[in-house]
């Protein structure tokens, strides 16, 4: 009986200790509707200065899978008048700020319902971001996710996704853009991070401060200043240097008609 009792205790620890193990993956794999996990990972950037030399150590975070669209942001500003077109700030944005709408709360045939917002500052993509419970991305979490192809972390070494995004780049915006979702999504299952719009970021001018010895991280004030490529990793990483160059001569008020933005949110336990 003794021996029997041992046996069953030990089966019942296992599957217990085993229940509980499983438990805890489901959870930290889980995300909110609309975003993906994104795993810890170390990222070296392509501007950064001397600190980012060995690389920067990212936390797990989570991500949206698109870009806010025209319809997802209407919701916000019928809830938040403040950021309605006819009564915003100019402190808060210019005066193009949502500009191919039709109205306060009436998109129009400019802006489709499913297609990505813009002409958006980056106080009012902040605004939406708490709304939501969530925050912008900060420039490396982008740029991590960014460098993958719909095969491999590394995009740079996948010719085919480079001459991808090298085309796109080359090519001019629509004046009427197309819904989200039109494009393979990356091997973390994230869509349109590249060949729709530009995004936000949290802290988009902060590689360039940090090179220029301007450590200030106030969007608005130390943040912002233009700068060469002289810290520049990787040079023949075109399209990422192109992205820190069109983030280094933004400020938080400017919108533009192929910028945009989506959400990330920190994971449990991360910092």
């Amino acid at each position: 009986m003794l021996y029997r009792f041992i046996i069953q205790s030990i089966v019942l620890l296992a599957t217990t200790s085993l229940c509980f193990s499983e438990a805890g993956r489901k959870h930290e794999e889980s995300a909110p509707a609309g975003m993906v996990l994104i795993p810890a990972g170390l990222f070296k950037p392509q501007i950064g200065g001397e600190q980012t030399t060995n690389g920067i150590r990212l936390q797990s975070f989570f991500l949206d899978v698109f870009p806010v669209s025209n319809i997802d942001f209407l919701q916000f500003v019928r809830e938040k008048p403040r950021w309605r077109r006819s009564q915003v700030q100019l402190a808060g944005a210019d005066e193009s700020y949502l500009k191919h709408w039709s109205g306060d709360l009436e998109l129009g045939p400019r802006a489709f319902s499913n297609a990505p917002v813009t002409f958006v500052s980056w106080y009012a993509a902040t605004a939406y971001s708490f709304w939501k419970s969530k925050r912008l991305p900060t420039t490396y979490e982008w740029e991590y996710v960014a460098a993958a192809s719909p095969t491999r972390p590394d995009g740079q070494n996948d010719p085919d996704f480079v001459r991808e995004i090298r085309n796109w780049y080359s090519t001019p915006s629509p004046e009427i853009l197309p819904a989200v979702g039109g494009k393979r999504a990356n091997m973390y299952g994230v869509a349109d991070l590249h060949g729709l719009i530009w995004e936000w970021v949290s802290d988009f001018n902060a590689p360039w401060a940090k090179i220029n010895g301007r450590g200030g991280s106030e969007p608005g004030g130390e943040l912002f200043c233009g700068a060469g490529a002289d810290g520049s990793k990787d040079r023949e990483n075109f399209p990422a240097f192109m992205r820190y160059g069109f983030r280094g001569g933004l400020q938080v008020n400017y919108t533009v008609h192929n910028l945009g933005f989506r959400c990330a949110r920190s994971a449990a336990g991360s910092r």
